[in-house]
C-alpha cells in the first residue's frame, strides 16, 4: 500500500528510500539529470537536494521559488512539503488549505544549495543569491507548461528579473516564508500567505 501524503513523512527512512526509487519516473526524470549536471559544476562538497518526484516534475504549471534548502533537505535529499521540520509542515497545509494539487507544482530554491552549517541555515548573502540566480534560467527550460512563479518569501525575490527575462508575460505571485517564525507566530501572515495561494489556484484554473 502506498503511504499517504502527510506532513513530515520524510522522517522515515524507508519513505526517503522510495522517493529516490521514484527519480527515474519520466515527469521528474529530466529534472534529476539537471541536478545530476549542476553537482558536478558546483563540486562534491556542496550539497543540491533533489526535486521531489511527488510533485509534478516538467509537467508543473507552478514553480514555488524559496531562498536555500534547510537542514532538513539535506538530511531528506529532497526539497519537499514532506520534510520533517515545521516549515515544511506549513507549506504542506497551506497548499491542501488552498486545495492546490501538489502534481501542479514544482519547488525549487534561488539558492539551489545548502549553505548551513549542518544543524541551522545562515541568511543568503548577495554572493549566495547572485550565484544561486545563475541556475534558475535552465530550470525554467525545462518546465513547458509553467504559469505561474510564486516567490516564497522576501529573499527569493531577487529572482524576479530572471524569471521576467525568460518568461516576461508569466504570472508570478508573492508570498510569506512557510517558517513557524514568520507563520506560527503571526497569523497575519499565514491568512496572507492562504490568500496568495488562493489566487495561484484562480490564475491556473
Amino acid at each position: 500500500m502506498a503511504p499517504i501524503d502527510r506532513p513530515k513523512l520524510l522522517g522515515d527512512p524507508q519513505a526517503r528510500t522510495d522517493r529516490q526509487a521514484q527519480l527515474h519516473e519520466s515527469h521528474i526524470a529530466p529534472l534529476a539529470r539537471f541536478l545530476r549536471a549542476l553537482r558536478q559544476e558546483v563540486g562534491p562538497r556542496t550539497i543540491v537536494p533533489d526535486f521531489d518526484p511527488w510533485d509534478g516534475g516538467v509537467d508543473a504549471e507552478i514553480l514555488y521559488l524559496l531562498e536555500a534548502p534547510g537542514p532538513q533537505a539535506v538530511a531528506s535529499g529532497f526539497i519537499s512539503r514532506n520534510n520533517p521540520d515545521e516549515s515544511a509542515k506549513n507549506f504542506f497545509q497551506v497548499n491542501a488549505e488552498a486545495k492546490i494539487p501538489r502534481k501542479r507544482t514544482v519547488t525549487w530554491n534561488v539558492v539551489p544549495w545548502y549553505i548551513g552549517d549542518g544543524k541551522t541555515i545562515r541568511a543568503a548573502s548577495h554572493a549566495d543569491l547572485e550565484q544561486g540566480v545563475l541556475h534558475l534560467p535552465r530550470l525554467l527550460s525545462l518546465l513547458p507548461k509553467l504559469r505561474v512563479v510564486v516567490f516564497v518569501g522576501r529573499e527569493s525575490e531577487y529572482a524576479h528579473q530572471t524569471v521576467m527575462k525568460q518568461h516576461p508575460n508569466i504570472k508570478t505571485f508573492y508570498c510569506p516564508h512557510p517558517s513557524p517564525q514568520c507563520l506560527n507566530t503571526n497569523p497575519a501572515n499565514r491568512r496572507r500567505m492562504i490568500h496568495v495561494l488562493h489566487q495561484v489556484a484562480k490564475a491556473t484554473s
